[in-house]
């Protein structure tokens, strides 16, 4: 049996290296075409678009990664409101440049199907290509299923493919509903409902 590396929070200094991360495990993902449909260009344009959110999140939530940066995971606490990124408007445009209207179009998305209940938000779960369907995603999931069924506190995310939305239903994710992009690639919101152990979670 094959040990995975540690989870461990990341720094913020490694927040373009996860963004990268990022960028690369999507680039191939049917939404991700529509969002940047040039392939020269997408990597570039995600990881930017990316650095945004895992900046943000070190300020409004967690990122996890495994010790070999093979993986990584972007969670925001949303159990109270919290503000957008800073001068979010600017930035969007600099790093999205011609395809900045898209982006616009899959943020109005999630706006309108994010529930109003409090909870934590996985923004993002990703793991290299080369480390994929190795437990890597699975592993980084449970170091943080465990806080928040400490806590009694339920999670969000919105899977981008159905191997995705299948791995979260094995982790007690369940589909609410799903939107469409003018591509017709689909997200499923899904909702892991709030359990409590009492137990400390996972180093």
């Amino acid at each position: 049996m094959t040990t995975l590396p540690l989870v461990r929070r990341a720094t913020y200094r490694e927040g373009d290296a996860i963004a990268a991360l990022i960028a690369q495990a999507f680039q191939h993902l049917d939404p991700v075409a529509w969002l940047v449909p040039d392939p020269e260009q997408r990597h570039s344009v995600l990881t930017a678009n990316f650095r945004i959110l895992v900046e943000h999140a070190f300020f409004y939530g967690e990122v996890h990664v495994l010790d070999d940066r093979s993986a990584a995971a972007v969670w925001f606490d949303r159990s109270a409101l919290i503000p957008p990124p800073a001068e979010y408007d600017r930035r969007l445009a600099a790093a999205c440049g011609p395809y900045t209207e898209r982006f616009t179009t899959l943020d109005k998305l999630f706006d309108a199907h994010h529930p109003t209940e409090p909870h934590h938000h996985l923004a993002f779960l990703a793991v290299t290509p080369d480390k994929q369907c190795t437990g890597r995603g699975t592993a980084l999931l449970r170091h943080h299923h465990a806080r928040l069924d400490r806590i009694g506190m339920p999670a969000y995310l919105e899977a981008s493919s159905t191997g995705s939305r299948d791995l979260y239903a094995r982790q007690g994710y369940i589909e609410r509903e799903r939107f469409l992009l003018p591509n017709y690639s689909a997200f499923y919101s899904m909702w892991r409902p709030a359990r409590l152990t009492g137990t400390e979670p996972a180093s």
